[in-house]
């Protein structure tokens, strides 16, 4: 027994030693490539559903794979200055539609399902080249960034110096490398598109739900030494914001009459009808939250009543809110902010001074009259 005992201590003892030279092997080319996976797990660890549902996004066997319904974007939860990223993509169907944002801000911009940012995109072959746009691996800013392209036509937007993107249902890699306010993009192993100056130039990465079926695998990032940026160079952090529309049904609201309520994507329409009037309430409560409403007003008589909580009730007919309102047919902002134990109104970026709002304790509630059309709806609680 005591011969055998030793004979099992030594081969366990021979066991861990493999096993921590196998270790640190890994851990050794690890450190010497730099690279480090930014997906590992079902549940998507170190991501946010910015504006899509789990329903839109799977991770299994190491390729994440996306619906491309509803519109919208998933992104980082940590921001990236200076870094290389690189993945391999592929559309599942022709024609498809995705992208990969860089330096983008933590949500959505106004009126639109993308984060402001500077777009990679990512189109399958057969959606076609034209002066505007090619399939080959654009760069461009968007919604409020900006970028000077190197190779551009007279626009923000860089176009590729060579076509070497691969069509479904072929892979493609990319590889995208920002540095200081500039971003290189290499197709299939050369580089082809640039741009520099770009603003912001830290803040989150996003890959774009857009209709079109696509896959990614291999997706790695590695940071690169950077310095300070200024303040007005770094995209909007964090503030807690979580979506409260899926892009594909009503879940998590009640409505008064659910026919009046159209789910289109990433916009939730409201049709009056007959009744004129219809309401849309959480079906959660909150405490002290700030949230984020966009609201399209169709026609001149369209009006929108917003109960952020208990008492806090926001009619976008006062004088007050609706001298900053845009014409019907734009898109408006509203944001309740919950700060120093009170409660103010952003319309559009300014603030509004009411009445004092009240605790913000309870659901949100929208009474919508006349054609309007919703989106971006956000809390942070």
């Amino acid at each position: 027994m005591t011969h055998l005992l030793r004979s099992l201590t030594r081969l366990v003892a021979i066991l861990l030693g493999l096993l921590v030279s196998v270790f640190a092997s890994h851990n050794r080319c690890v450190a010497e490539d730099g690279f480090a996976p930014m997906f590992t797990d079902a549940d998507l660890s170190g991501w946010v559903r910015t504006n899509t549902p789990p329903e839109t996004w799977r991770f299994e066997e190491g390729v994440l794979y996306c619906t491309g319904k509803p519109i919208g974007e998933i992104r980082t939860e940590k921001m990236y200055q200076n870094f290389v990223m690189e993945l391999e993509w592929r559309h599942l169907v022709p024609r498809g539609n995705a992208g990969i944002f860089v330096w983008a801000d933590d949500i959505t911009a106004r009126g639109v399902p993308f984060h402001r940012g500077i777009e990679v995109q990512v189109l399958e072959n057969a959606y076609g080249n034209t002066r505007s746009h090619t399939t080959h691996g654009d760069i461009f800013p968007i919604h409020g960034a900006t970028m000077t392209p190197i190779n551009g036509r007279g626009g923000s937007r860089a176009f590729p110096t060579q076509n070497l993107s691969n069509p479904s249902p072929q892979w493609n890699h990319y590889r995208i490398e920002c540095r200081d306010g500039e971003i290189s993009l290499a197709v299939n192993g050369t580089v082809v598109t640039r741009g520099k100056d770009c603003v912001p130039r830290m803040g989150y990465i996003c890959l774009e739900s857009e209709g079109g079926v696509v896959e990614y695998r291999n997706v790695r990032i590695k940071e690169l030494p950077g310095g300070e940026v200024p303040a007005d160079q770094v995209a909007i952090a964090n503030r807690g914001y979580q979506s409260l529309y899926t892009g594909l049904n009503l879940d998590g609201w009640d409505a008064s009459d659910t026919s009046q309520w159209n789910v289109q994507d990433w916009v939730l329409a409201f049709d009056a009808g007959d009744d004129g009037e219809g309401t849309l309430s959480t079906t959660r409560s909150f405490t002290d939250a700030n949230f984020v409403v966009d609201v399209r007003l169709k026609e001149a008589n369209s009006n929108v009543v917003i109960d952020a909580g208990d008492g806090s009730r926001i009619d976008l007919s006062e004088p007050a809110i609706a001298a900053q309102l845009e014409k019907p047919g734009r898109w408006n902002r509203i944001e309740v902010v919950t700060q120093d134990g009170g409660r103010t109104v952003n319309i559009n970026g300014q603030p509004v001074t009411l009445p004092k709002l009240g605790s913000g304790n309870g659901k949100l509630v929208l009474t919508a009259s006349g054609p309007v059309d919703f989106a971006n709806l956000y809390a942070a609680e």
